[in-house]
Order: C-alpha cells, then sequence, then structure tokens
C-alpha cells in the first residue's frame, strides 16, 4: 500500500467516523475548520523543518510527485509537495486531528451522561 493510499483511506475512515459512528459531527462545525486552519499553519511550518532539512525522507514509489533523495532537498512547492512535504501528510494530519477530537467529544459525552451533568 502507498503513503497515498493509506492517507486517502485514513481520511475517508475519519469522516465516516466523525459523521456516522460517534456522530460527533466536529467536521460540520465552524469552530472545528477554523481551529483546523491554526493547526494547519503549524503542521506546515513542522513539516517544512523536518523535510526540508533533510530529516525526513519520501520513497518515490510511496507518494505522488516527487519523492526525496538524500542529500537532495524536495521543491518547496509542486510535484505533490506542500512545504518540502508530500501533500499525503496534510491528510494524515488532517485525519489524526479530526479523530483525536472526534473521540475526545465522544467519550466526554459518555462521562458526562453517567454522571448526570448536562453536555
Amino acid at each position: 500500500m502507498t503513503y497515498t493510499t493509506a492517507a486517502l483511506l485514513g481520511v475517508a475512515a475519519t469522516v465516516v467516523l466523525d459523521l456516522l459512528v460517534l456522530r460527533t459531527r466536529l467536521l460540520l462545525r465552524k469552530a472545528f475548520w477554523v481551529a483546523y486552519a491554526i493547526v494547519l499553519g503549524f503542521q506546515l511550518l513542522t513539516n517544512g523543518v523536518l523535510t526540508g532539512r533533510g530529516v525526513v525522507f519520501y520513497a518515490d514509489h510511496a507518494v505522488a510527485g516527487a519523492g526525496s533523495v538524500a542529500g537532495e532537498r524536495p521543491p518547496f512547492l509542486g510535484s505533490g509537495r506542500i512545504a518540502y512535504a508530500p501533500f499525503e501528510d496534510l491528510l494524515f494530519g488532517f485525519a489524526l486531528v479530526v479523530q483525536t477530537l472526534s473521540w475526545w467529544v465522544f467519550w466526554g459525552r459518555r462521562v458526562s451522561s453517567r454522571s448526570g451533568s448536562p453536555r
């Protein structure tokens, strides 16, 4: 399985989890998207530093666009890259943030409903 396939499956599973399984519906809230924009900015900064400085490398065959070769800096933008890192990193980051928040809201609702506290 390629990094691209795994990233797309991760996003699809996350959307289903949020909207249909846990029913937290974070993806339908404006507040989520505002918070996610902040997270995205820091993710791009971190990815740019790690990939642009050669700390992290990706195999050509595993990502969409060009991979990075040891000793060479990948393109900052273009060829499937955003801030040096493959765009798939953004997909994985999205899935990570949404799932973390969805589970947080889901378990918080369960705990508050058991204790009799209002949601």
